[in-house]
């Protein structure tokens, strides 16, 4: 017998005919006598459905109530599968986030996870219930309902995992694992049989959608054993571990990552005194917008243009921040770019191998696509580049690191 965490997305439970088959496949594992937690999504669409609805009242809804609003979306799918599952003759109960009692902070729509309760989730797996949890949501120490961000079911199935010391976290979606890049953008992209989290962790952050980032953060830090499969197709899907579990001689490059949510913000002529970075990044920290790639540069007059990249769903309260930082700190003048777009060779193997760099600067050159931002990681290199050249430069990384072709020693697990 096995404790197994399973996670099911919007696609896998975006509407009843998919709800009655997640649980038929349920409870076929509960047959095989495993004990298993489901964590669910809300139905593909519902959580953008009630965010329209939110702006249709308030221009800029309070995040306290938008946390109340859009944990509702689990609430509803936690509901219907537990029903479904019990028309079946399997014992199952929901649970809300706050049920669970997953005590988070209050940093609404955006909380971090400090404590799970698994005492109330031991007691109920012992007396032979599935347990349905919503995904996504947690509660304050005030008792609030606090969401963990898009894609925070992930983060809730893997912490769940943890804290249940599960045999394996399996993530479902509309994929049948991790891909070296996106298929739709390179037909030739292959399935990995094995990533590790290093790996997944780099390509996650840099714009793999197909786990997020904290989801990948918890498990490497706890070492779940993470894998990711189809929802209604049979494989092995992809296994998420460790570097010791990979072959001595892995490959120097993973994937390729890409992600078009970029903007782009420089302030220039500002003032080259000390803490000036901080007097730029502060209140933008303080807004809880996330900074992601930076640039300084110090120019001929002996002031500093300073650039850094936001998501554009960001950039507007970013830029309105960044003119008031440079009102007051006497910069010359606030500029912003929407159409950019990050590209990142991901690998463990980069390690044990020179020359990525320069490999990766020669065929986009070869391909005539500038570089606008470079960052780089110990297995990872990004660029920004014109969103214009995104898939050009993906297909042409793509085949200069010999992605396309199948490895020979690849085995399936």
């Amino acid at each position: 017998m096995s404790l197994i965490v399973q996670k099911y997305g919007g696609t896998s439970i975006g509407d009843i005919e998919r709800i009655e088959q997640v649980a038929e496949k349920v409870a076929g594992f509960r047959a095989n006598g495993d004990d298993i937690v489901v964590v669910v999504s809300a139905m593909s669409g519902e959580t953008n459905r009630l965010i329209e609805l939110a702006h249709e009242v308030q221009k800029r809804p309070l995040p306290r109530e938008m946390d109340v609003l859009v944990s509702t979306g689990e609430q509803v799918t936690t509901a219907l599968l537990t029903m479904a599952l019990n028309e079946r003759g399997v014992k199952a109960k929901s649970y809300t986030g706050s049920q669970v009692r997953i005590h988070t902070d209050s940093a609404h729509t955006k909380a971090r996870i400090r404590e799970i309760d698994d005492e109330r989730l031991h007691r109920d797996l012992k007396a032979g219930f599935v347990l349905v949890v919503a995904g996504f949501q947690g509660a304050d120490e005030e008792g609030n309902i606090t969401t963990l961000g898009r894609g925070g079911s992930d983060t809730t199935a893997v912490a769940l995992a943890a804290v249940l010391k599960a045999d394996e976290c399996q993530i479902y979606t509309d994929v049948d694992g991790v891909y070296t890049t996106d298929p739709r953008v390179v037909d030739s992209a292959r399935r990995l049989s094995k990533v590790t989290f290093e790996e997944m962790l780099e390509m996650a952050s840099m714009g793999s959608k197909v786990l997020q980032i904290r989801a990948v953060e918890f498990a490497g830090k706890y070492n779940v054993p993470l894998r990711v499969l189809h929802s209604f197709k049979e494989g092995p899907g992809t296994l998420i571990t460790t570097e010791d579990d990979r072959k001595m001689e892995t490959p120097t490059i993973a994937g390729i990552a890409f992600n078009r949510d970029e903007a782009k913000l420089t302030i220039e002529g500002v003032p080259d005194t000390p803490g000036v970075a901080y007097q730029i990044l502060g209140p933008i920290g303080n807004a809880n917008i996330e900074v992601d790639v930076i640039v300084q540069n110090i120019s001929h007059d002996n002031t500093v243009d300073f650039t850094f990249t936001v998501s554009r769903t960001e950039l507007p309260r970013a830029e309105e921040i960044l003119n008031e930082v440079a009102r007051d700190i006497k910069a010359a003048k606030v500029s912003s770019n929407n159409k950019i777009a990050k590209v990142s060779v991901v690998g463990v193997g980069m390690r044990s191998h020179a020359g990525v760099a320069s490999q990766m600067f020669e065929a986009l050159a070869e391909v005539g696509i500038n570089i606008l931002m470079i960052t780089t990681s110990e297995i990872k290199i990004s660029v920004i580049v014109e969103e214009k050249f995104l898939e050009l430069a993906v297909r042409a990384l793509h085949s200069s690191f010999g992605l396309d072709a199948e490895p020979s020693n690849e085995s399936e697990d």
